[in-house]
């Protein structure tokens, strides 16, 4: 992959050819506009909770063969100790390793072909939003569109294309109002959709945000998908624009009710804890860095998703029966929210 030119401001577009006109209904266009629509809309709801202390710092880069994409980064905050919401277009070639990491159903023959041309474009809050308070949960929202091409060279890539994404919730400590919220609203965008979407996708979350070395989940789920390609291509932009639109009503009601709760330092040494557990799965698990390293993306927009802080502590169990503990039962026993 071509490495990315810093630019002054945002283009219009990072689409290339007839994507990039203004009034394209191509897929790669209507996408491109949602989310920097959703990345415009998450990072003024943040600052408005900020309420006049630290503002989203903007970087826009691009590539020469086309592409590119806009990091914006909140450190510091009253609120927010960490937050950035991504957005990328990216055209590139990947090695058949980055295929299988990316599409491992569909990747049997791609070990017998060459590089495989590719089409991405998403929306993150990279994959954290953390707020300062313990009792305030960290978000994570992804939400991305894919194309493979299929060059003479390499019969072995088909062209093909689908969505991915979600929406989950880690916090430190379990409040069960706020994580019914949160799953309520994941179901209601679900359901507009498929009754079977909920239930299949959170139980989905729950399998894939497994930290395996430690047997526990990374917080209490949500909904996450991916190489969604079984139903119509409109639909399921549909569905992705809705997922992607309850972002700010799942969380920004949470962080409003906690961002003031009284904590003690006890409460913040588990907190780092916890983060610590993040910094674990988003590195050693997630399929967006892994892709991300392996195809020469921007690292800095990779690893933003990590907190500023985080905390490991040698064998470290709460007591039993402790707020602590709870937590980290609910984190080894996925339960059912609503």
């Amino acid at each position: 992959m071509e490495r990315e030119t810093p630019q002054a401001a945002p283009p219009p577009t990072f689409l290339r050819g007839e994507d990039a006109s203004s009034d394209s209904s191509s897929t790669r266009a209507r996408f491109e506009r949602l989310i920097r629509r959703v990345q415009a809309d998450v990072c003024a709801a943040l600052e408005a909770v900020e309420e006049g202390g630290e503002v989203f710092r903007e970087d826009a880069w691009t590539r020469p063969g086309g592409g590119g994409g806009i990091s914006r980064v909140l450190q510091g905050g009253r609120v927010f100790e960490k937050a950035a919401v991504n957005v990328s277009v990216v055209y590139g070639v990947m090695p058949p390793e980055a295929y299988r990491a990316a599409r491992p159903d569909a990747a049997a023959g791609a070990d017998k072909a060459g590089p495989v041309p590719f089409f991405a474009a998403g929306v993150s809050s990279v994959r954290v939003i953390h707020p300062n308070n313990p009792f305030a949960p960290t978000l994570h929202f992804n939400y991305r569109y894919f194309e493979t091409e299929a060059p003479q060279d390499a019969p072995g890539a088909p062209r093909q294309w689908w969505f991915g994404g979600g929406t989950d919730l880690t916090p430190s400590y379990i409040n069960d109002e706020d994580i019914k919220h949160f799953h309520a609203v994941q179901k209601q965008a679900c359901d507009k959709f498929d009754p079977a979407f909920y239930p299949t996708f959170k139980k989905w979350c729950d399998d894939y945000f497994h930290i395996k070395h430690r047997g526990e989940r990374r917080g209490v789920g949500g909904i996450f998908f991916d190489d969604l390609s079984d139903r119509d291509q409109e639909l399921l932009l549909d569905f992705v624009t809705e997922c992607a639109e309850s972002v700010i009503p799942a969380h920004l009601p949470i962080i409003e009710r906690r961002k003031d709760t009284p904590f003690t330092e006890d409460h913040r040494a588990w907190q780092q804890l916890r983060r610590g557990r993040y910094v674990e799965f988003n590195l050693v698990y997630d399929r967006g860095t892994t892709f991300g390293l392996k195809t020469g993306g921007r690292i800095e927009s990779i690893l933003v998703s990590l907190p500023l802080t985080a905390r490991w502590e040698y064998d470290h169990k709460p007591e039993e029966g402790t707020e602590e503990w709870k937590l980290l039962d609910t984190c080894i026993n996925p339960k059912e929210w609503i």
